[in-house]
């Protein structure tokens, strides 16, 4: 039978059924009977060419679903930040202070760095799909909550619940563009990926303060509502089930139906773990993984804290232009437009990257070289600091507003390469256990996200502007030039502590 193995397993080796599931990858489609003790078990598999694989669905469905899910993260991601032009209209409405207005951004981060150790699990048993759609769903619903919420508490509520469905977009894109795109054709898509989770997260207050200002802060929850909805729509109809292990299950789940016969079984069906087990796999893992691995730490702390920066800018960038220059609500988000040019740049640029690591991996015999990933932060994150350096030293009144709206670019575009190196240096270096290792990254980097924005008026109203950017200018250049060599730090006694997770949790998303 097309797409099958059969295989005489002995039952009494599993838990529960006496047909339990196992899965080989083969080559070609091939039928092979191994006599055993008791019943046989029919193997369900992918033949080679199999449509129903995703790695072999045409070009043009493939960027399909790229394309979808990076419109979903970009529309996420300016939902984020689009919060931080509600603000202080909101406080004024209801009559509270903007530290107690910006708790909404801070739900929504603590929501992303948490939520995904819980969520990602599921895919193991509902397929990717299933996620992204209901997720997405629940995301487009609570802008409701958003537009029309009476309360300060119904905003922080909403934005805490916006949060844990809106983290799928960030958590799953990457193993779903591992489920459809192999290894030398996945920098492309990967890139785009993270091109535009940095752009949709900067380029919201471009645009909103021009919606705020003439026809009221809750417009801009109405307009994300509307163009995720549109979004949504085409998601249901286009998006389709990547995870092979999922679509493998279907089709024994099928088979079973219309044969009567329950020996056809796949291979999710074999591993038989529960849900709390999957649960307290995706926690302990991350956070083992970000405890003893300094590799993983000191590139989580870089990357954490340049995303600590970026959400802190959200109410720096109003403070400079408003403050030093008088300008208006809707003007204030032009300086915006830097950071965004500074992404394209940074984009175009890892290009560059990608032509070094394919250099290095053809001399390297075609085995991957990790560190060879690096290369791009090594040579442009020290734009970084000294974007901020240029950016700091230039607020005053009465130097010209351009000054600091051109450092404003260096700043992104070092920030885009310390996470397409170290993103990208984490899922080659650690293997089977990548997914976890980034999910423990973050947990870093999302909560500092979550808690910059909460003082960050504060810090640069009592310290002053320009001492208060000195300030993340100098953590900045030491966490630069402290992972410049980290790459080397991984050392046998590191890789060994991987080998103590043990074979009950090597099984990533």
């Amino acid at each position: 039978m097309s797409g099958m193995k059969k295989t005489t397993i002995n039952s009494s080796l599993f838990q529960s059924e006496a047909e339990q599931s196992h899965t080989e990858d083969v080559s070609a489609p091939s039928s092979t009977k191994i006599q055993g003790e008791q019943d046989k078990i029919v193997l369900i598999q992918f033949e080679e060419g199999d449509p129903e694989n995703p790695m072999n669905w045409s070009k043009t469905q493939k960027w399909i679903i790229t394309a979808l899910l990076c419109m979903m993260t970009c529309f996420i991601g300016l939902s984020t930040s689009a919060y931080s032009n509600t603000v202080t209209p909101m406080a004024r409405e209801y009559g509270v202070s903007t530290e107690a207005a910006q708790v909404g951004m801070f739900t929504f981060n603590a929501a992303c760095a948490i939520a995904p150790l819980f969520i990602a699990p599921l895919c193991e048993l509902v397929g990717r799909r299933e996620i992204y759609l209901g997720a997405y769903t629940c995301f487009v619903l609570i802008f409701l909550i958003l537009a029309l919420g009476k309360s300060i508490g119904t905003q922080i509520v909403g934005r805490l619940l916006s949060g844990i469905f809106g983290s799928c977009g960030t958590i799953l894109v990457g193993g779903t563009l591992a489920d459809i795109w192999d290894t030398a054709e996945r920098s492309v898509p990967m890139s785009c990926f993270t091109f535009v989770a940095i752009f949709g997260t900067i380029a919201a207050p471009m645009y909103c303060g021009y919606i705020s200002q003439p026809i009221g802060w809750r417009w801009i929850e109405w307009v994300h509502m509307i163009a995720s909805g549109v979004l949504l729509i085409f998601e249901i109809f286009l998006l389709k089930e990547t995870r092979g292990a999922v679509i493998l299950a279907r089709r024994a789940k099928k088979l079973r139906k219309e044969t009567g016969d329950n020996r056809f079984r796949a291979p999710i069906e074999l591993e038989n773990e529960s849900l709390k087990g999957l649960f307290h796999q995706s926690c302990t893992r991350s956070i083992y993984l970000l405890i003893r691995e300094p590799v993983v730490f000191f590139f989580g702390l870089f990357i954490a804290f340049a995303w600590g920066i970026t959400f802190l800018f959200f109410s720096v960038i109003p403070l400079t232009f408003q403050g030093n220059h008088g300008w208006s609500e809707g003007n204030s988000g032009l300086p915006y437009i830097s950071l965004m040019i500074g992404c394209v740049l940074g984009f175009i640029s890892g290009f560059w990257s990608d032509k070094i690591y394919d250099q290095a991996t053809e001399t390297n015999n075609g085995k991957a070289v990790p560190e060879a990933r690096l290369y791009g932060a090594m040579f442009f994150a020290p734009f970084f600091p000294v974007g901020l350096y240029i950016f700091s030293f230039t607020q005053y009144s009465h130097i010209h507003w351009i000054a600091p709206i051109i450092a404003l670019c260096p700043i992104i575009f070092g920030i885009y390469h310390v996470f397409l190196a170290v993103y990208n240096y984490t899922s080659d270096s650690y293997g089977e256990y990548s997914s976890s290792a980034i999910a423990g990254q973050g947990l870093m980097r999302n909560m500092l996200a979550a808690a910059f924005p909460l003082f960050g008026t504060q810090m640069f109203n009592n310290m002053g502007y320009q001492y208060a950017g000195l300030l993340c200018a100098l953590i900045a250049t030491l966490l630069t030039g402290a992972n410049d060599d980290e790459e080397e730090k991984k050392t046998d006694v590191e890789k060994a502590n991987l080998s103590q997770l043990g074979e009950g949790t090597k099984r990533t998303i």
